[in-house]
């Protein structure tokens, strides 16, 4: 006998301007455009993304939902329905000897919606949630020069743990108990 099919979607969260959703097949192009953008993935890659990795993200962070019942949501514009970026909580296994490793928080902004506020909104109503739901550590991996991020995540309550280098570059590692 087979075993049901499990199918968790991803909650969705609003603020007065924002909409958090599950990622679909739709989001593909806003995605591969946001993640092609060097100003985007300066702290992030050493280089832009691919189309095809970018897909591999996508279905990574449906996965989540489905596996472990958290990931990534897609911000968009309540009012004119703009994929904005995206932000959540996942597991990547990146072998980071830190218990609360495999609930880490992320971020990224299109560049254009940078310096407007979504990622402070979009990241207190994402934390309230991971507060009820998740009720654990969860921890965050900064570059060291990204200061508009470790501002905002030092705010949310994370605090440095350790710097280490991953993937050949320098990143703080923070961690935020649950409020």
């Amino acid at each position: 006998m087979k075993a049901p099919l499990r199918t968790v979607l991803a909650s969705v969260l609003s603020t007065d301007r924002l909409i958090l959703r599950g990622h679909g097949a739709a989001d593909f192009p806003a995605c591969a455009a946001m993640w092609a953008d060097p100003a985007v993935t300066r702290y992030i890659a050493a280089a832009p993304f691919s189309p095809e990795e970018v897909w591999a993200r996508l279905l990574r962070y449906v996965g989540h939902w489905q596996v472990l019942g958290y990931g990534y949501w897609v911000i968009e514009d309540k009012a004119s329905k703009r994929y904005l970026g995206e932000i959540g909580f996942a597991d990547f296994r990146r072998g980071i000897d830190i218990e609360s490793a495999a609930r880490e928080f992320g971020l990224a902004l299109a560049a254009d919606a940078q310096g407007k506020g979504y990622a402070r909104e979009a990241a207190a109503v994402c934390h309230v949630w991971a507060d009820q739901c998740l009720a654990r550590e969860t921890l965050c991996i900064v570059h060291p020069d990204n200061l508009r991020s470790l501002r905002l995540v030092e705010a949310l309550g994370y605090r440095s743990a350790e710097t280490l280098v991953y993937r050949g570059r320098p990143v703080r590692v923070l961690v935020r108990s649950p409020l």
